[in-house]
């Protein structure tokens, strides 16, 4: 160890076993575009620290250990304003920084070659376009084509969810609902975490379900002890219907986000925040 950073292998980082690496992707609900060994340090913090890391979607996840089945932070990259170039510091590693809209986050990898890697895969995905880097390898090149093609349908998936046609009897109908104001286009374990550390604004989500075509509703209900439970939301033409015992049967999903409420006499309240960027942001 020097200077309080762990030393990494110099051989080539390989990918987490196959039950780890299903456990990370039910976790997150997000596709894994690349993965290694990454030294981060926050602006605000004096060393750097080495992390299994991951970059699903535009998402940074941090893993205090290549085994370890769940992430100990992460990071959204969705606000990248720039990148700086890769330079070499004086033990040879691969340094680069991020500028993103709440701070700094300086990243190092074991080597160039590597470091360019990070950022190609890094401004593809925040900026959708491919690194015009001249020293990336075309097998490089290729690969963050593949991302990119990727990303870009999963944003469509995203957008779909989030806009959702209120009348679609006419396949050229351009009238879209607007979508509750609870609804985060998050995963169920993200929706369960936001639940679980900001009690005080709510306890319902409405987010996209599992098969990116219908809907869920996460709540947290604070009786002996907090419960968290997850319905179905299908949609069906132009209705939407909550998996019950009793099938329910609503024309709209803010009209689904009532139905909880009304049913509760008030319990359940939906999820607002105005932004979640503090939630995802590194901690030291």
């Amino acid at each position: 160890m020097l200077g309080g950073i762990r030393e990494q292998p110099e051989v080539p980082p390989q990918p987490a076993p196959r039950p780890i690496f299903q456990e990370r992707q039910r976790i997150t609900g997000l596709p894994l575009y690349f993965q290694g060994y990454l030294s981060v340090r926050h602006s605000r913090c004096q060393e750097f620290r080495v992390y299994w890391t991951e970059l699903r979607g535009t998402m940074l996840f941090f893993y205090d250990d290549k085994k370890a089945p769940t992430f100990s932070q992460k990071l959204d990259i969705s606000s990248l304003t720039s990148a700086t170039d890769v330079y070499p510091d004086e033990n040879g590693s691969a340094q680069f920084i991020l500028m993103l809209s709440n701070g700094e986050l300086e990243l190092k990898a074991n080597d160039c070659e590597c470091g360019k890697e990070w950022r190609g895969f890094i401004l593809t995905v925040t900026k959708l376009s491919v690194s015009p880097d001249k020293s990336l390898l075309p097998e490089q090149l290729t690969r963050m084509c593949e991302v990119l093609e990727k990303e870009k349908k999963r944003r469509i998936t995203l957008n779909n969810c989030s806009s959702a046609p209120l009348n679609t009897k006419s396949p050229l109908s351009s009238t879209l609902t607007t979508m509750p104001a609870c609804f985060y286009a998050v995963s169920r374990q993200e929706a369960t975490e936001m639940l679980e550390r900001n009690p005080s604004r709510g306890n319902l989500i409405l987010r996209p379900g599992s098969d990116s075509k219908n809907y869920a509703i996460t709540i947290r209900h604070d009786l002996d002890a907090p419960r968290l439970k997850h319905y179905k939301v299908m949609s069906k033409g132009t209705s939407y219907i909550i998996e019950l015992e009793r099938q329910v049967t609503l024309p709209s999903l803010q009209d689904v986000v009532n139905y909880f409420v009304t049913q509760t006499r008030g319990n359940l309240k939906p999820f607002i925040i105005e932004t979640r960027a503090a939630e995802d942001s590194v901690s030291c």
